[in-house]
């Protein structure tokens, strides 16, 4: 099997990267677990430190709008695509060509990369809560529509369709997973209006201050690293059957307020993390994130196995386990 992983140089693609190498084996085009020859993580910069030292791992560096390129990376050999490659929600808000440019035309550049080949490779697509927006119920299911309220909900709403014409069309089979906000991200802030979520636990672990743009009360739908690769190999692993009328999944988040996340640090690192949180509010963070949902459920993806993390607790315990020594290391 060859894998591609756009935007695979990021914290999530060499996560899964890392992952995959570690089992050896994905569920390949006869339905059953198959050896991996190949992954190539495909980006823009190269990763500081190596991903891994594997023979099965290339990294390929490379603007995700070369179609020439992407012709020559997602060949007759691949058989499933990860499509990371994204600009980040304030960024693509800030900067409307930019964010079309990576966030749409890049994915439709993923998509005709796969059509291209004699046969369709399974791809899975990382989309947001970021495209429901506007008047909402408390918890959003699966009924309730998409109206996103930023150009990046937006782009990723279009991709998500876009992924689903073309899995009806057999051009490549495959599944959109809309992720709550990833807390905690390891490394530095991002220009991700959801920034501050994994900021305001991170750098109190390492002594460092961090600044928390929206009030106490702002409700969260968060996933950990963890859960995160857990459901991306979930929906890749899936049959083509089991979406039914959508090629779209939301997967369970754990809904929290960022009170209830600055309790979480507290009782792993005591009342002294916590002064180094400044509170700082920004209007334009605010209503950014107060439009996404900060609850929800999907009774689909409860069917199919997929879960959210147990507690805030867990998820602070996971980044002191997986993350906090390098973080600590490169502070």
């Amino acid at each position: 099997m060859k894998i591609v992983i756009t935007g695979g140089v990021g914290f999530l693609g060499q996560r899964l990267a890392r992952t995959l190498l570690q089992r050896g084996t994905l569920i390949g085009p006869s339905g059953t677990e198959e050896p991996i020859d190949t992954i190539v993580v495909l980006d823009t910069v190269t990763p500081e430190p190596a991903i891994a030292t594997d023979s099965r791992l290339s990294v390929a560096i490379g603007d995700i709008t070369d179609r020439a390129m992407l012709a020559q990376i997602i060949d007759d050999r691949t058989t499933s695509v990860f499509h990371f490659a994204a600009v980040v929600s304030a960024a693509a808000e800030a900067d409307f060509d930019l964010g079309m440019r990576i966030n749409l035309h890049g994915t439709l550049a993923v998509l005709e990369a796969c059509r291209a080949l004699p046969h369709p490779p399974r791809l899975v697509f990382t989309s947001s809560i970021a495209s429901f927006g506007g008047p909402l119920p408390a918890v959003v299911d699966d009924t309730v529509p998409q109206t996103p309220q930023t150009s990046y909900g937006a782009q990723k709403a279009i991709g998500e369709l876009l992924v689903h014409d073309y899995s009806r069309k057999n051009f490549v089979d495959g599944r959109a997973v809309r992720l709550p906000t990833i807390v905690v991200r390891p490394g530095k802030p991002n220009r991700a209006a959801s920034s501050f979520a994994s900021s305001i636990i991170r750098e109190p672990l390492t002594s460092l201050d961090a600044i928390c743009p929206v009030s106490p009360e702002t409700r969260l739908a968060i996933l950990s690293p963890r859960q995160a690769v857990v459901a991306f190999l979930q929906a890749h692993n899936l049959p083509a059957a089991a979406f039914e009328h959508t090629r779209s999944l939301i997967v369970p988040g754990l809904s929290v307020q960022v009170s209830d996340m600055v309790a979480a640090l507290q009782r792993a690192a005591g009342a002294q993390a916590v002064q180094h949180i400044r509170w700082q509010p920004d209007a334009e963070i605010q209503r950014i994130i107060s439009s996404w949902p900060g609850a929800f459920t999907s009774q689909r993806a409860l069917n199919l196995g997929f879960r959210a993390d147990a507690h805030m607790d867990a998820i602070v315990q996971a980044f002191i386990e997986d993350d906090l020594p390098a973080q600590r290391a490169n502070t």
